[in-house]
C-alpha cells in the first residue's frame, strides 16, 4: 500500500521539477512527511527489536531524501519573487 503513496508522489514530484518554484508546498510536504515517516519508523524499531533493521535501512533514507529535496529546493528566487510581489 504504502509503494502506490510514494509511486504517486514520485509522479507528482516528477511533474514540480520541472518548476519547483509553483511547487513548494509539495516539495516541502515530502521533506516533513519523509522525516515524520523516519521518525516514527525510528521509534518502532526502538520499541520493537523485531522492527531493528530499519534502523540501518529505511530510517537514514528517508532522513537522507528529505535532507536532500530540502537542499535542493530553490531559496534565493523565492526570496526576489516575493520582494517582487511585494512591490507590484
Amino acid at each position: 500500500m504504502i509503494i502506490g503513496i510514494y509511486a504517486t508522489l514520485g509522479v507528482f514530484f516528477i511533474i514540480a521539477a520541472k518548476n519547483p518554484l509553483d511547487h513548494l508546498s509539495l516539495i516541502w510536504f515530502g521533506v516533513w512527511s519523509s522525516i515524520v515517516h523516519g521518525g516514527i519508523m525510528a521509534i518502532q524499531a526502538l520499541l520493537y527489536p523485531e522492527h531493528r533493521g530499519h534502523l540501518f535501512g529505511d530510517v537514514p533514507v528517508l532522513l537522507i531524501v528529505a535532507a536532500v529535496f530540502a537542499w535542493l529546493t530553490p531559496k534565493k528566487e523565492l526570496s526576489t519573487t516575493t520582494e517582487k510581489q511585494k512591490r507590484a
